[in-house]
């Protein structure tokens, strides 16, 4: 997979503002922690993850990534009525139909003259977004479209916290559920376009992508039955394992796709999920990880806001800066891995 004239000219994320410690939902988790004796500080422990952001309202994906769209047309050099698809990628939705991105088309203010679309991929719908954009721009139909997420993980939160005081559990059924804890919110966007239209623009360069559908059944979520919200399971470990193995393969084929070696990364992005997948994926795959820039400590897995959002942390906290070859490492449930490279 190579692009060959896409650049992304800004990126803007938007972080909740109400925190959630992981201390924070143990104390809400106190009477299974009493019944399973299960000791104080194991959430962090387990994944490094010190606390997630939320919305203190009630707020709607479209609503999260639109503020996250404005942010980023601000930033960037396109105005916003020569924006001409605007894609909607994450798992959070508003509704099934109609699309997510009608509303947030509509709440960022964007011409008529312009693709609406959602693109959902788990915690891939991101990087999905921007290979499809970067193969519109090059082949010529466009010239230039905007990306957004808004995931709002509050409610699966919540739903799981009840699910767990109000289940006869054991330390061996919770375990589906651990992976829950560790979900966050965040909002994302990216303003991409033909390079003509953006000098400085960061240079989409390329990458690879494969699946491993037999470990589709490692994490689902999907509605209650009887329609008391979002509820899902993982087995974290067997998904940890078998999602490294496919970005092992995946990371191999990058690398041939774009003529690198591992010394070529300058800076390596990942997705975000916790402190044991970073060790094992930089391990496994050979990486430094002084290259390595997380955000999970202090924003937990935000599904397909996650690697973008980091991204945008990294150039604001100047670890990503120009000239930099930016290796983006995506996964998602499925199993699906997509890496992408970029010039900064």
């Amino acid at each position: 997979m190579h692009i060959k004239s896409t650049v992304i000219d800004s990126l803007a994320y938007v972080a909740p503002p109400e925190v959630w410690t992981s201390t924070d939902i143990e104390e809400k988790l106190k009477p299974l922690y009493d019944r399973l004796h299960l000791p104080e500080g194991r959430l962090e422990l387990m994944t490094g993850i010190r606390e997630r952001r939320f919305w203190n309202n009630a707020i709607r994906p479209s609503e999260a990534s639109a503020e996250a769209g404005k942010k980023a047309l601000e930033k960037s050099g396109i105005p916003p009525d020569q924006i001409e698809v605007c894609i909607h990628s994450s798992v959070s939705r508003d509704m099934l139909e109609p699309a997510t991105a009608s509303f947030a088309h509509r709440l960022m203010g964007l011409s008529p003259n312009v693709q609406v679309m959602d693109v959902s991929n788990a915690c891939l719908g991101f990087l999905n977004s921007l290979t499809l954009l970067s193969a519109m721009i090059d082949s010529g139909q466009v010239k230039s479209g905007i990306v957004v997420s808004g995931e709002n993980g509050k409610p699966l939160l919540e739903r799981t916290i009840q699910l767990l005081l109000e289940r006869e559990l054991t330390r061996k059924t919770i375990k589906p559920y651990f992976a829950n804890l560790t979900i966050g919110a965040g909002a994302v966007a990216a303003v991409v376009c033909h390079e003509s239209l953006s000098p400085n623009g960061h240079r989409l360069l390329g990458g690879a992508c494969l699946a491993d559908t037999s470990s589709n059944d490692l994490c689902q979520g999907d509605s209650n039955a009887e329609g008391l919200g979002y509820e899902m399971q993982t087995d974290s470990e067997e998904m940890l394992h078998a999602g490294v193995n496919l970005a092992k393969r995946t990371w191999d084929s990058f690398k041939s796709e774009l003529n690198w070696e591992n010394d070529n990364a300058d800076r390596v992005i990942c997705h975000q999920v916790g402190s044991a997948h970073q060790k094992l994926l930089f391990d496994t795959l050979g990486l430094d990880n002084k290259k390595d820039y997380s955000s999970f400590q202090t924003f937990g897995n935000t599904g397909s806001a996650a690697l973008p959002i980091t991204l945008a942390k990294a150039e604001e906290d100047g670890f990503v800066k120009k000239g930099d070859q930016v290796a983006m490492l995506g996964i998602g449930s499925g199993l699906n891995c997509l890496m992408l490279g970029a010039e900064w």
